[in-house]
């Protein structure tokens, strides 16, 4: 049996912006695909989630139908979100791992160099992406967050421009979010909470004040750039978590690999969504339309295919669509993405 299952954040389009953003979808295949495809699994968050609804799939804490790992054995996986108001994922380990790191025993945090801006009445997450951090002006503020981690008694250890990783064994019940579920909100509402939580927000003054005159920071706002003038702690974990075979695309659906059941994750219109750039979701939404929708639709109708499954998320709701076939062949139901589009009223609803 082949079964594609396709995960797609922020596919849901927000409400108030859901009629306009209808009009200039041109997605055939998609609408296709949505119109004949069953609603099957539907789970939402609250508007305190310290996770996003995708990231609890990456995590492995929302099965979406039985998968094989590479030796092709099923994976049993739970089937509903988990803490994801507590804490984001605790896969440090496993990010570590992907880039090589090995890390000693211990309690292990992810560190991100953000960039935090003063709104009316409180501060706000910016996303990483847009940044623009280079490997050398990441690796030179790594130096000196260093210095200062040492001398509170952490070890830093640099993961990517992005990722850095912080051993902190005091603070195993520290409660973190994610950066993508704090982005563009109060960040009070998502910092790290827990018994250590003083000793976390001195370790990040710290490190604001010495990159305050930072001569990286500098250049960059001669630049007109913003400055990275925060940290950013999420995860912690003790050892790596078995994650479900979940595979960032290949460039286009003709690239992928033939194996009988794999997970893909498309990730293109989460940037845009968080930092509320709907032209450029449309564009990357016709870009999906052209590269993934449209040849899997014809490897359903070709059979090449025996199940197609979407996973599609905003910021409070994960949904299951799936289809086989047979699914194409219900005259009755109309190409349309009225079913996807209702979904952002319903989750409007669900959080308001």
């Amino acid at each position: 049996m082949s079964h594609l299952e396709i995960i797609l954040p922020f596919a849901i389009p927000p409400a108030p912006l859901a009629k306009d953003l209808l009009r200039e979808l041109k997605v055939p295949s998609y609408s296709a695909l949505i119109g004949k495809a069953t609603l099957s699994k539907t789970q939402v968050f609250d508007d305190f989630s310290r996770q996003l609804p995708h990231e609890t799939v990456l995590a492995g804490h929302f099965a979406v139908g039985s998968r094989s790992d590479a030796a092709g054995n099923l994976l049993n996986l739970p089937d509903v979100a988990i803490n994801s108001r507590n804490s984001s994922p605790q896969d440090t380990h496993n990010q570590m791992h992907t880039l090589g790191l090995t890390a000693d025993q211990g309690v292990w945090f992810s560190l991100h160099p953000v960039h935090i801006h003063i709104a009316r009445d409180h501060l706000v997450l910016t996303d990483q992406r847009r940044l623009g951090l280079s490997e050398v002006e990441s690796r030179s503020l790594f130096a000196d967050a260093e210095l200062i981690c040492a001398e509170l008694g952490k070890k830093l250890v640099y993961g990517d421009a992005q990722h850095w990783f912080l051993r902190a064994d005091d603070w195993h019940d520290m409660r973190t979010a994610t950066p993508d579920a704090a982005c563009g909100h109060n960040i009070d509402i998502w910092m790290p909470k827990g018994s250590q939580e003083r000793a976390w927000r001195k370790l990040q003054n710290e490190i604001q004040m010495q990159w305050h005159s930072h001569a990286i920071n500098q250049q960059r706002e001669s630049q007109g750039l913003k400055p990275v003038n925060s940290i950013w702690l999420s995860g912690g974990s003790t050892q790596a978590m078995t994650l479900p075979p979940i595979a960032v695309a290949p460039p286009t659906f003709k690239d992928l690999a033939t194996v009988p059941e794999q997970a893909i994750l498309l990730d293109r219109l989460l940037e845009p969504a968080l930092n509320n750039d709907w032209a450029e979701w449309l564009t990357h939404m016709q870009v999906l339309e052209q590269d993934w929708f449209t040849p899997a639709l014809e490897a359903l109708r070709n059979r090449q295919l025996d199940q197609l499954t979407l996973t599609v998320s905003d910021a409070r709701l994960l949904c299951r669509f799936s289809l086989t076939p047979w699914s194409l062949k219900k005259f009755w139901r109309k190409n349309s993405l009225h079913n996807l589009f209702a979904l952002s009223t319903h989750s409007s609803a669900k959080t308001a």
